[in-house]
């Protein structure tokens, strides 16, 4: 069973940076695109960043120029670098992974990380 779990959440003061991680594991398939999502209370969930798994980068207009996106294929791992954070920024951040076993493609989500910017 896929599992991915995300860390790294926490409070920071405005400004400040956090480095938020998601660990794919239970599975053999082969993990293609990834991503970041996020949603905050009374909003729907929005997407952050992705990243494919060649190392091409996309990212939410929002976040742009203070976020970076970034994984490791042999550890099936990915990370989000989040400067100059804002409090709008406050959410639950969720990791999306795309996983193929032979023409078998799979969508799957973690149970999210809370980010929290405030003074």
């Amino acid at each position: 069973q896929v599992q991915l779990v995300e860390s790294g959440g926490g409070l920071v003061q405005p400004g400040g940076s956090l480095r938020l991680s998601c660990g794919v594991s239970g599975t053999i398939a082969r993990i293609n695109d990834m991503a970041w999502y996020r949603q905050a209370p009374g909003n729907q969930r929005e997407w952050v960043a992705a990243i494919s798994r060649d190392g091409s980068r996309n990212y939410a207009e929002a976040v742009k120029d203070r976020f970076t996106i970034s994984r490791i294929n042999a550890n099936n791992t990915m990370y989000l670098q989040m400067n100059k954070l804002k409090p709008e920024d406050t959410a639950m951040y969720y990791c999306n992974a795309q996983s193929q076993l032979v023409l078998t493609f799979q969508n799957h989500w973690g149970q999210g990380t809370q980010v929290t910017v405030s003074s």
